[in-house]
């Protein structure tokens, strides 16, 4: 046996030297990544997207470790990881006709005796004005989009194997609309997020003005109705049960990334 070691002690040694230089190129690029995190939400501006995407993706086990070590909340880190997937993929979402793209809304924006049925196809909405989810689904559907109302997470799934479109817009929570994104990546579908103004299971807000914004990038002038207008405002609902907290709301893309 000690002949044996001793035969194969050069190999030993050289996955020992070349895992040390594994864990150190690991270290080294997850202390770049955090630098470059903190210093993008802290300035406001994404510093080399290209390379903090796939970074991020790769270790974020890690790289959520260092930044609660760093002294950021999990706001801050998941709205981050959100506007930085909406920055990446503004561009491509504008090239996909409008015919192709789907818009998922969360159940929770409905008012709370709302009377919609749940259908194969979500909820369907009744446009009995309790809310504004009606008046917005009629401006989106007259811009081309598919709309659906989700009730459950595998929901979006079945429709996009369904319907197949290449783009979609998700909106929710932060938390949600991180793992939609990153859903979309896996399915090769180009997805962007609107988080909500406030979380919570019940009568949650949405800024409308933020998700038309994003629903009408790549969208030509004359496409755009005149008559566009947004939903009238809505005030937050004053139900104890909701979470009234409002968490900072990443932006689509701004066009304030770096190199």
């Amino acid at each position: 046996m000690a002949l044996l070691t001793g035969a194969f002690a050069p190999f030993f040694e050289l996955v020992g030297a070349l895992a040390l230089l594994l864990i150190v190129a690991v270290l080294v690029v997850a202390a770049v990544l955090l630098v470059l995190t903190v210093a993008s939400i802290r300035s406001g501006r994404l510093y080399f997207p290209r390379l903090l995407r796939p970074g991020l993706t790769a270790l974020e086990g890690l790289m959520r470790a260092l930044f609660k070590a760093a002294g950021l909340e999990d706001q801050e880190m998941l709205a981050f990881f959100v506007k930085l997937g909406n920055t990446m993929n503004a561009r491509a979402f504008a090239e996909v006709p409008v015919a192709e793209r789907a818009i998922f809304l969360p159940q929770c924006l409905r008012n709370a005796t709302c009377p919609a049925d749940l259908t194969p196809e979500g909820i369907r909405c009744k446009r009995c004005r309790r809310c504004t989810v009606g008046e917005a689904m009629d401006v989106l559907e007259g811009l081309g989009y598919r709309i659906f109302i989700v009730p459950g997470s595998s929901f979006i799934k079945r429709m996009v194997r369904k319907y197949r479109p290449r783009a979609l817009i998700g909106v929710g929570c932060l938390a949600e609309v991180k793992e939609g994104l990153e859903m979309a990546d896996k399915l090769g579908l180009v997805g962007l997020g609107v988080v909500t103004m406030k979380e919570g299971c019940v009568e949650t807000l949405v800024d409308w003005t933020s998700l038309y914004e994003t629903a009408l990038l790549g969208l030509a002038p004359s496409a755009v109705p005149e008559d566009l207008h947004l939903p009238a405002h809505e005030e937050p609902a004053c139900n104890p049960a909701v979470n009234q907290d409002q968490p900072v709301r990443p932006d689509v893309a701004d066009g304030r990334a770096g190199p």
